[in-house]
C-alpha cells in the first residue's frame, strides 16, 4: 500500500500551491458532475477520477500546449489538467454545444486539439498506440514534442499495450505511457486479472525504462515525469509511469460499488487522498504558521468552489447542437449525401468519366500506384509507409520498389507483425500533422486492426467536431487467386462501405489505380485502398505525368444499348469478356466499374439503366448485404420506372475461399456465370 507521506523535494511553495489549485479543480469538477448526474444533467454514462488527480496533475505540469495527451473513459482530470476550461468539459457531459467535443463525445470522448488534448476513447488501448503515432510524427517532423498516454490498469492486459510499448522501444518514440493502476478494470481486481501483477516491470521486459511510484504523491509522480519527459525531449524514448492509485467513487457514477471491494478498503484509501496529503505539506507543522496557510488555502479552495460553480451555469445555460449538424463532419473533403438522395437530379448533371487519354506508357497496376507514391513523397515530406517488409524489400507486391533508397528508414518502416499496434499508430500519427500509408499486404490481415479502423480511425474526424483530419492510407490486396485458400483470398470492401468515416477505393485499371491512389494520397479523409491481387500485373496506357481521380465517379468501359453490367476489380476483365461474346449474338452491354465502393456513383448507373432498362451486378463478395444489395436497392427506388425487367446479382458464394484450383474456381463468378446471367436477363 502507498505510504501516506511525502517530502517536497525542493520545489518552490508556488509550485506546490498550484499543483495544489489543479488537484482541487478536478476534485471539484468530478464532484459537481457526481451530482448533476444524479439529477440527470448528464445524460449517459459518467466515469470520475475522484482519488486520482495527483497522476494527471504531476504529469501535465511539465507539458507545453503543443504537447499532446490522449486517454481513456476516465479522462476528466487529464482534460482538465491539460488545459481544457471547466466550463468546456461540464458543457460536454450536459450535451451542450459548447463542450470540447461539441456535445459529441460525452464523459468517454473529450477532444480539445486547440490545447493538446488529442482525445479520449471508450475503448481501452487505443490511446496507447495513438500516444505512439504522435511521438512517431515529432520524430519524422524533427520537433521536440512529446506525446503522453494515460490508461488504467485493465489497459495493460490488452494487446494494444504490448504492441505500443514495443513500438516505442524499438523506434525510440517520444513518448511517455502512463498507468494509473487503480487496482480495478471496471470490476474487475488487477491482483485476479494478471499473471505479473507489477505493470511497471513489464516496460522493462521491452527494454523501456521504467518506474513504479505513489500514484497519490503528486510530487513524486512530478519527479519522475520530469526525468520521462526531458529523456524523450532529449531524443532518448520512452518510459513507462505506473502511479499506484485508486478510485473512490464506482467504476461510473450511479453503479454499485460495494459488491467487488469493501467499504473499508475505500475508506483506507481516502486517508490517503492526494490533496489531503498535499495539504498537510503546505500547512506545516509549525504552530504560528498554520492558522494563516491553512486559511490561505480555505481562500482558495473556496475561488476553486467559485470556478466549478460559474462552469456549471454557464454549461446548464448553454444551448444544445442544432439537430441539422448530426451527420457534419462525418468527411472533411464534403459531406455525402444519404444514398439515394437526388439521384434524380444528379442523373442529369454528374458526367461519366472520359475514356482513357492517349500517350503515355504501358504500366502494370502495381507500376502505376508506385508512380503516384513517389510523386506524392517527393512533394510532400510528411508521408511515410508503414507494413511489413516494404523498406529495403520493397514490398511483397512491389508496392515500394527502390523507395527505401530515396526516402530512409524513417519514411520507409518495416513493422513487427502487429497489425492493431501499426495502424494505431497511424492514426495517431495523421492526428498530429503527418500522412501514413499503412501498408497491410492482405486484407485478412488488417482485421485484426479492425477496432481501430471502425472505432478510431472512422470516427476521429467526426467525434473532434472537425477539428481533427484523418490522412491515413490503407492499402493491401484482396481477391481469390492462387490457391491462396481462406487468410489470403478476403476482400471485405461492403464492410469498410457501410461505415461512415471511410473511403473504399477498388481500382480496376492502371490509369485508374494511379490516379485514384494519388487523391488518396491528397485527401484529408481516410481511405481504404483494394488491389485485387490478381490484376496486380495487367497493363495498361498510364500518363506519366501526375494526375488525380476523383472519388465518387464510375467509368463506363464499354458502351451498350441492351443491358447495364456494374463490375468490379478482376470482374471488370471478366465482363468484358463475356460482353465480346455477347456481342456476337446481338447482345449490347454496357459496363460501368464504380471504381469507388464509398462514395457510390449511382447516378452514372441510374443514367445507364434509363437507357437500357435491365440491369445485372458483377461481385466476387458475397451476396448477402453486399455490393450488389446496395446497388440494386438504389436503382429499384430511384429508377423503378425505367426497369423492364428485375435486376440480377451474380456474387461469388457465400462461403470462406477453398484451396484447390477446382474449389477455388467455383466460388468465384466465371466468364460463362457472367454470360449465362446476362443472357438469361436479356431473353426476360
Amino acid at each position: 500500500m502507498a505510504s501516506t507521506a511525502f517530502t517536497t523535494h525542493g520545489i518552490e511553495r508556488e509550485v506546490l500551491l498550484d499543483f495544489y489549485r489543479r488537484m482541487l479543480l478536478v476534485r471539484r469538477c468530478e464532484l459537481q458532475l457526481a451530482k448533476s448526474h444524479q439529477q440527470g444533467l448528464v445524460h449517459g454514462a459518467c466515469h470520475t477520477c475522484v482519488g486520482q488527480e495527483a497522476v494527471s496533475v504531476g504529469v501535465c505540469a511539465h507539458l507545453n500546449t503543443d504537447d499532446v495527451v490522449f486517454s481513456t473513459h476516465r479522462g476528466h482530470g487529464h482534460a482538465l489538467a491539460k488545459g481544457v476550461p471547466p466550463a468546456e468539459l461540464i458543457a460536454e457531459l450536459y450535451g451542450r454545444v459548447t463542450g470540447c467535443s461539441r456535445g459529441r463525445g460525452g464523459s468517454m470522448h473529450l477532444f480539445a486539439p486547440e490545447v493538446g488534448m488529442m482525445g479520449t476513447s471508450g475503448i481501452v488501448g487505443p490511446c496507447i498506440l495513438q500516444a505512439a503515432g504522435a511521438a512517431y510524427s515529432f520524430k519524422l517532423l524533427k520537433t521536440k514534442r512529446v506525446a503522453v498516454a494515460f490508461f488504467g490498469d485493465g489497459a495493460v492486459n490488452n494487446g494494444a499495450f504490448h504492441e505500443g510499448l514495443n513500438l516505442a522501444s524499438i523506434w525510440k518514440l517520444p513518448v511517455v505511457f502512463v498507468c494509473e493502476n487503480n487496482q480495478y478494470a471496471t470490476e474487475v481486481p488487477f491482483r485476479y486479472s494478471s499473471g505479473n501483477p507489477h505493470v511497471a516491470n513489464r516496460g522493462l521486459a521491452y527494454g523501456l525504462p521504467s518506474i513504479e511510484v505513489d500514484g497519490n504523491d503528486v510530487l513524486a509522480i512530478y519527479q519522475a515525469a520530469q526525468e520521462a519527459i526531458d529523456r524523450a525531449r532529449r531524443g532518448g524514448g520512452a518510459t513507462l509511469i505506473e502511479c499506484l492509485t485508486y478510485r473512490v467513487r464506482p467504476h461510473a457514477e450511479g453503479m454499485v460499488d460495494f459488491t467487488y471491494r469493501m467499504r473499508e478498503e475505500v475508506e483506507s484509501w481516502k486517508q490517503r487522498c492526494p490533496i489531503r496529503r498535499l495539504r498537510s505539506v503546505l500547512v506545516g507543522d509549525r504552530e504560528e504558521l498554520v492558522a494563516a496557510e491553512a486559511a490561505e488555502l480555505d481562500a482558495l479552495e473556496d475561488d476553486i468552489s467559485a470556478v466549478v460553480t460559474q462552469a456549471h451555469q454557464l454549461a446548464q445555460a448553454a444551448p444544445f447542437p442544432e439537430p441539422e449538424s448530426a451527420c457534419s463532419h462525418v468527411f472533411c473533403e464534403f459531406r455525402d449525401e444519404p444514398p439515394g438522395k437526388n439521384v434524380s437530379a444528379a442523373v442529369k448533371s454528374t458526367p461519366a468519366s472520359a475514356a482513357l487519354p492517349t500517350g503515355g506508357r504501358e504500366m502494370s497496376f502495381s507500376e502505376a500506384t508506385l508512380a503516384a507514391l513517389t510523386h506524392a513523397m517527393e512533394h510532400d515530406p510528411t508521408i511515410f509507409v508503414l507494413g511489413e517488409g516494404i523498406g529495403e524489400r520493397g514490398g511483397n507486391f512491389n508496392t515500394t520498389t527502390n523507395l527505401f533508397a530515396r526516402f530512409g528508414p524513417e519514411r520507409l518502416r518495416d513493422t513487427p507483425i502487429c497489425e492493431r499496434g501499426f495502424v494505431g499508430l497511424g492514426t495517431g500519427a495523421a492526428m498530429t500533422g503527418t500522412r501514413p500509408v499503412i501498408d497491410f499486404m492482405f486484407a485478412d490481415f488488417i482485421l485484426d486492426a479492425l477496432g481501430e479502423i471502425l472505432n478510431q480511425i472512422a470516427k476521429v474526424q467526426y467525434m473532434s467536431n472537425g477539428r481533427l483530419k484523418m490522412p491515413v492510407v490503407l492499402r493491401g490486396c484482396i481477391g481469390i487467386g492462387h490457391s491462396a485458400a481462406t487468410h489470403h483470398s478476403g476482400s471485405y470492401y461492403p464492410l469498410y462501405a457501410h461505415f461512415p468515416g471511410l473511403r473504399v477505393v477498388v481500382p480496376s485499371r492502371p490509369y485508374d489505380a494511379k490516379g485514384l491512389f494519388a487523391h488518396a494520397l491528397n485527401s484529408p479523409d481516410p481511405v481504404i485502398f483494394l488491389e485485387h491481387r490478381e490484376i496486380l500485373t495487367l497493363r495498361g496506357n498510364v500518363p506519366e505525368e501526375h494526375y488525380e481521380t476523383p472519388f465518387g465517379q464510375a467509368a463506363i468501359l464499354r458502351e451498350g444499348t441492351d443491358i447495364t453490367v456494374v463490375a468490379l476489380a478482376q470482374m471488370v476483365y471478366r465482363t468484358l469478356e463475356a460482353a465480346a461474346i455477347l456481342a456476337q449474338e446481338n447482345i449490347s452491354v454496357e459496363i460501368i466499374d464504380p471504381r469507388t465502393v464509398a462514395p457510390l456513383d449511382v447516378a452514372t448507373i441510374a443514367r445507364s439503366v434509363a437507357k437500357t432498362g435491365r440491369l445485372v451486378i458483377i461481385d466476387e463478395t458475397f451476396s448477402p448485404f453486399g455490393l450488389g444489395a446496395e446497388v440494386t436497392a438504389q436503382i429499384v427506388e430511384h429508377c423503378f420506372d425505367d426497369l423492364d425487367a428485375p435486376i440480377r446479382r451474380l456474387h461469388g458464394s457465400h462461403t470462406p475461399t477453398p484451396y484447390s484450383p477446382v474449389l477455388e474456381s467455383a466460388v468465384v463468378p466465371q466468364v460463362a456465370d457472367i454470360v449465362r446471367a446476362i443472357r438469361e436477363l436479356a431473353a426476360e
